[in-house]
């Protein structure tokens, strides 16, 4: 296939080896040299997804990467994305839009079909840029699964790309990794991969140059640099729900305003947590299965799920609920956001079978609405204010459903004039449908005061991102050799 940008494609030992940050940073620090940059992921698979400006939806980490880039999210930029519904299966999305649901099984004989759609985003993608960085997924060396491939080397061969290999460090046996992904893959696809990367280093870089050294040798890839733990990177979005790790007891004597989320088994869009966090004075907690939320809980968040009913029945089986309805009556406060939001209603119907077997479910009756998961999936960036507080919001909508019942009358929220969302006759419980709600400052601030915190902390938090895509491209350029991946990728 011939490309008219150069192209440069970033793969990985394993999973959450740091690819996407890696990509994010160096889209930025690119752009900063005037290039044209576009992101491109083939395949990617997450519940934390973001709406593009041409009406679909995309994985969250290319809508960063977008950012990196001082563009808009398209979805070109990640033409296919699995978006988990249960253990076996997950809903296939194809440039933006909903094919429909697929088992493991059947996504294995769906993926060779897959590949012109593939290659016609990236071909898009690929006539308006002078770089294209393209991110692989998971593990180049699965080659277990290399049949059909269109998110690793399969891509890279159908694309004629060169290839650059990441090992992370920070979770050890980085030398094993790397020279074992060398030696599972064929000689032919071997020799796309032109250099290697150490991410996640801790101390002294020196430390490392024998097995920089080792790495080449046996592998004969070039060693292209060793990248230290970049802070910085704490401060963006992250896209795999393995971050969501902190522990509730660890919070239990905490001086600041907790919020508790609860980690659904399909917990989607947990981004809009990501302002809270950044607050200072404001710890957020989230609940693992089997712990009880903590006692001094000042507001429960109930996050997006991919499988509404599933999760609904999975939350009534670690005993939230109960532990929801306690807070209430403690006085505690609760916002529920799309998914969290059908659950805080009286029902929940899924007459289509849109999300498994046709049926329905008591929600957990904290808000006088009704739901039917039924109609054409939103997909829309929007924006408006939050009735209380009078103070502008913007964000999008993802979902699938209508709520309707007595509690809309009493919005939370109103969209280019449009009410949404439903807040209880006591002013303690609210929800609504728009993500990304949290990220408006003045809003949030407004909700904090309400929740004690006295002085506004005068958090950017947009800004804030921004700062961390410099201090990310800023990192890297003085870690890696910007001049040679460029040479690598062909660039002019």
């Amino acid at each position: 296939m011939s490309k008219t940008a150069a192209a440069l494609m970033f793969q990985g030992t394993g999973s959450d080896v740091g690819k996407s940050l890696l990509v994010a940073g160096l889209a930025r620090a690119f752009s900063r040299m005037g290039l044209t940059v576009r992101p491109f992921k083939p395949q990617n698979m997450s519940n934390n997804a973001a709406v593009t400006d041409d009406g679909g939806e995309i994985g969250r980490a290319q809508a960063l990467q977008a950012r990196a880039c001082g563009l808009p999210p398209h979805t070109d930029m990640n033409p296919v994305l699995l978006k988990p519904q249960s253990e076996v299966g997950a809903q296939v999305v194809v440039q933006g839009k909903v094919m429909g649901n697929a088992t493991a099984r059947e996504y294995w004989s769906m993926k060779p079909k897959l590949m012109p759609s593939v290659l016609e985003s990236f071909r898009r993608l690929s006539e308006d840029a002078d770089l294209v960085l393209v991110e692989g997924a998971g593990s180049a060396s699965e080659v277990n699964l290399r049949v059909g491939d269109i998110a690793n080397m399969g891509f890279a061969e159908a694309a004629d790309l060169p290839v650059v290999l990441i090992g992370d460090i920070d979770r050890g046996g980085v030398i094993a990794s790397l020279v074992g992904t060398a030696a599972v893959l064929p000689a032919a696809e071997r020799v796309r991969i032109k250099g290697f990367v150490i991410n996640k280093f801790r101390g002294d870089t020196s430390l490392f140059d024998e097995g920089l050294q080792l790495i080449a040798r046996e592998t004969g890839f070039e060693a292209l640099g060793v990248v230290p733990y970049c802070d910085a990177a704490r401060r963006l979005p992250a896209e795999d729900s393995v971050q969501l790790s902190t522990s509730p007891a660890a919070l239990e004597n905490s001086g600041g305003v907790v919020v508790a989320v609860p980690v659904l088994a399909r917990i989607s869009n947990f981004d809009d947590l990501d302002p809270l966090i950044a607050e200072p004075g404001v710890d957020v907690v989230f609940v693992q299965p089997g712990q009880a939320f903590p006692g001094n809980t000042d507001l429960v968040v109930l996050p997006g799920s991919k499988a509404t009913l599933a999760d609904l029945a999975f939350f009534r089986a670690q005993g939230w609920d109960i532990d929801l309805l306690a807070h209430h009556r403690r006085g505690g406060r609760i916002i529920g956001l799309c998914g969290g939001y059908q659950m805080l209603g009286k029902h929940i119907g899924d007459p289509e079978g849109i999300e498994g077997a046709p049926g329905g479910a008591e929600g957990l009756g904290l808000l006088d609405v009704e739901t039917q998961l039924t109609g054409d999936k939103a997909l829309v960036a929007a924006e408006g204010r939050e009735l209380a507080s009078g103070n502008a919001i913007r964000g999008y909508e993802m979902h699938i459903g209508n709520t309707t019942g007595p509690g809309t009358q009493s919005a939370m929220i109103e969209l280019a004039g449009r009410a949404d969302g439903a807040v209880s006759s006591d002013g303690r419980v609210a929800g609504c449908y728009l993500h990304g709600i949290f990220a408006a400052d003045a809003y949030r601030q407004s909700l904090l005061a309400s929740l004690g915190i006295r002085a506004a902390s005068g958090l950017n938090y947009d800004q804030g991102v921004e700062d961390a895509l410099d201090a990310l491209a800023d990192h890297l350029a003085e870690h890696l050799d910007l001049t040679r991946l460029l040479e690598i990728a062909g660039a002019n």
